[in-house]
């Protein structure tokens, strides 16, 4: 979609200027996807930021006022506030408004949100894949959505019209854009994202446990995958942590499957079996090939 193309909203409420919520107000104002933003960070110090960096045209701490006569809201918190979110909305919703989030557990925003919000307000889930480890409104950026996926999980009930346009919303913020069943994307997402996330908490924690010279020497020769790791255990706890309560039964399932494929692992080495390491690598490799394909490295 081209930059001139007329505004898809009237007014779009952000509420949460993390990292996710500040990269969409400054895509929206960048695409001229709305005329007009308001923010919504129950943080002063936040509001203050993004009111520094002009981030939206209004900020304010009352999430009920901040929906006044808006046509889309974006809820952009860590998932444990969603409840909260949710009684804050209810009743304050103009009729036909349109409401979605960017939250990385689908399943679990319908139960907390659907009942709260009233039937003449449509509810389109979705999650934005993209990120960094850095969090607050000064690290977002309008290029986070870029080529990247956002999948839009909505409940059955919920209108085509209200689907499209959530839909080209991400479109002329850069994104792709697929539709899924929630339980589907949870367990998906739990083997591309959560468990490796619990890996490199684990890891990165593991080293923190070690005695204090050999944790140095660990910090002082850190190689490229230890970085990585670093990295991604750098991000968000309390989101993180909301993640893995909410999507619980999708990760202690992939879980189950990583540890029978590390005893496997494991075995091979033990008994030097290096057909079975080899074999492995390198079917992992090709799975490494077909996402630089795909254009997601």
């Amino acid at each position: 979609m081209s930059r001139g193309d007329a505004p898809l909203f009237g007014r779009v409420t952000i509420i949460g200027f993390g990292l996710i919520g500040s990269s969409l107000a400054r895509a929206l104002r960048r695409d001229g996807v709305a005329r007009e933003i308001i923010g919504c960070d129950a943080d002063a110090g936040v509001r203050r930021s993004a009111t520094r960096l002009k981030l939206a045209d209004r900020m304010m701490s009352d999430a009920g006022k901040a929906v006044s006569g808006a046509d889309l809201i974006v809820v952009a918190v860590p998932q444990s506030g969603y409840a909260a979110v949710g009684k804050a909305l209810a009743g304050k919703l103009k009729r036909g408004a349109i409401v979605t989030d960017v939250g990385s557990i689908k399943s679990a925003v319908v139960r907390t949100l659907g009942g709260r919000l009233g039937t003449d307000i449509h509810l389109v889930p979705g999650h934005p894949i993209a990120g960094t480890e850095n969090s607050g409104p000064a690290a977002g950026f309008a290029d986070l959505f870029a080529g990247r996926w956002c999948v839009l999980t909505p409940p059955p009930a919920t209108k085509r019209q209200a689907i499209a346009k959530v839909r080209q919303m991400w479109l002329r913020c850069g994104m792709r854009v697929a539709v899924m069943d929630a339980e589907h994307h949870d367990r998906v997402l739990a083997i591309t994202s959560h468990v490796p996330h619990l890996i490199a908490y684990t890891i990165v924690n593991t080293v923190s446990d070690l005695e204090s010279h050999m944790q140095a020497e660990v910090i002082k020769f850190a190689a490229s995958g230890f970085r990585d790791f670093t990295r991604v255990a750098a991000s968000n706890p309390v989101m993180w942590r909301d993640i893995f309560l909410n999507n619980r039964d999708a990760v202690l399932e992939m879980m189950g499957r990583l540890y029978e494929d590390i005893a496997l692992l494991q075995k091979a080495i033990r008994n030097g079996d290096g057909a079975t390491l080899h074999r492995v690598f390198t079917r992992s490799r090709r799975i490494r090939r077909s996402i630089v394909q795909a254009k997601q490295d």
